[in-house]
């Protein structure tokens, strides 16, 4: 809590932070509120602990920090307690007004007795930060997707967009509209926008810098989406959380390497991304009839790793759409493949993923994380699943099954699994959930897998608890 009176340019400053000019009205005498500290010109109001620990600080250490650790130091506080560093001494009293880094969120304005519109509050703080900050400011945060509305920020984001900033991340409230001036910024090389509506002037001629780009829970048309992925020659990573979008776009990013895609994987067309490595994908509100993989995957030689979510795919017209039985083309260099939320019951969702499987000739890691949607499903094998059953799995080195309870296709898919890799060194099975069961349940089951058959003499099989499994690296 900061209260400071220098000299007549710095008159205004009053942070905000609560308990200020309760600390102020104390020094004259004007409240009963606790003692409060002073040094030099700053007024600070401590706990006891905290201002004995202070007191105890010998001036020489402070004073004598180097400037690059000074900034250390500061950019990993919150910009609160960053500010507070203003009493140590006089060498720390403006340093934090020259942090290139500013993170402001909803702790600047929150307290717990919060009697002030925290909107007015927003306003007045992030107001007097930016005002007093000095020199070039190269990375900026604002999160307040917590308000229930946000003021008009286009003021700030000016006063941000003039000091060479290169890492801008805004989270707004939902629903709001993001200041056209942030298309002016042709510095920028890093951009992460949430819950807000984007509309782009005409006069926009595309970021030359920016090598990331993450927008989520944004509204924005198709065309001005695939627009701005194509005027950013650079990109490397996408993030895309897009709950709408209706038209298809083409992914136009030569120098992309990651991924990450979360709405209608239909309307995903990856059409030039020569050097695109690593694919995220997960899908909602997805019809059978809509999903064409070919269609998704039309450039992507280069793809090592896939991730993918289709556990939402709707049953349109049950049994009218059949899964092709693979890619027209192979993914040769696609080594990793985790299927997430993969419901083995499900016939449509099950062929699409062993049609992808099927595309891989040169994988080496499986991961499938199993969705139960009911209890007494899985009680009988899979039609699907023997699709599995001719296709030899030359390079598969290490598979990991999650959330695994012994039912029927389970263990189908294991026994398959088990007979057609040949270089297998060794499978996990997630037992956390089968730990529920009796005991004679799961010896049962684990005497069932011990006597599968095994086309690699290496390969064995590991039953590991679920936190410890997920933190195993790939080797």
């Amino acid at each position: 809590m900061l209260w400071r009176n220098h000299d007549a340019t710095d008159q205004a400053f009053v942070s905000h932070v609560p308990g200020v000019a309760e600390a102020h009205k104390k020094d004259k005498g004007i409240s009963d509120q606790p003692r409060v500290l002073v040094l030099g010109d700053y007024w600070y109001m401590m706990p006891p602990n905290e201002r004995n620990r202070c007191q105890s600080l010998t001036p020489d250490i402070l004073t004598d920090l180097p400037n690059n650790v000074i900034d250390i130091i500061l950019m990993r506080l919150p910009c609160e307690e960053a500010v507070r560093t203003s009493i140590l001494s006089k060498r720390w009293r403006y340093h934090w007004c020259r942090l290139t880094k500013l993170t402001l969120d909803w702790s600047l304005w929150r307290t717990e007795n919060d009697l002030l519109n925290p909107t007015y509050k927003f306003t007045e703080i992030i107001s007097q930060i930016l005002t007093l900050h000095e020199g070039p400011l190269t990375d900026f945060t604002l999160e307040v997707d917590n308000l229930e509305s946000c003021p008009d920020i286009g003021s700030f984001i000016y006063i941000v967009l003039r000091n060479n900033i290169q890492r801008l991340v805004l989270h707004l409230p939902e629903d709001s509209k993001l200041p056209t001036s942030v298309f002016t910024c042709s510095q920028l090389r890093y951009l992460s926008l949430r819950n807000c509506s984007i509309h782009h002037p005409s006069a926009f001629e595309g970021f030359d810098k920016l090598i990331s780009l993450e927008l989520c829970e944004v509204t924005i048309s198709s065309e001005l989406l695939e627009s701005i992925i194509s005027h950013c020659p650079l990109l490397e990573q996408l993030i895309l959380d897009i709950p709408k979008l209706l038209n298809t776009i083409e992914i136009d990013a030569p120098m992309l390497s990651s991924f990450d895609f979360t709405g209608n994987i239909s309307s995903i067309c990856l059409k030039n991304v020569p050097l695109l490595v690593e694919v995220s994908l997960a899908g909602y509100q997805i019809m059978e009839k809509d999903i064409d993989f070919a269609k998704v995957f039309n450039s992507c030689s280069a793809i090592e790793y896939l991730s993918l979510n289709i556990a939402c795919v709707w049953a349109f017209a049950q049994g009218e759409y059949e899964a092709p039985a693979r890619l027209p083309f192979d993914l040769n260099c696609v080594k990793r493949f985790d299927l997430l939320e993969l419901a083995l019951v499900d016939a449509y969702e099950l062929s699409l993923s062993i049609s992808l499987i099927r595309s891989f000739p040169y994988l080496e890691y499986l991961e499938i994380d199993v969705y139960h949607e009911d209890e007494d499903s899985g009680t009988k094998e899979s039609d699907e699943l023997k699709g599995l059953s001719d296709v030899t799995f030359s390079h598969l080195r290490e598979i990991r099954l999650y959330a695994f309870v012994g039912r029927t296709s389970e263990m189908q898919l294991i026994k398959l699994l088990l007979a057609n890799s040949p270089v297998l060194e060794r499978m996990l099975i997630d037992r956390r959930l089968l730990d529920d069961d009796s005991l004679d349940t799961r010896l049962k089951v684990f005497a069932e897998v011990s006597n599968y058959s095994r086309a690699s003499p290496k390969a064995e099989v590991l039953y590991v608890d679920w936190i410890r499994s997920r933190s195993l690296a790939w080797c």
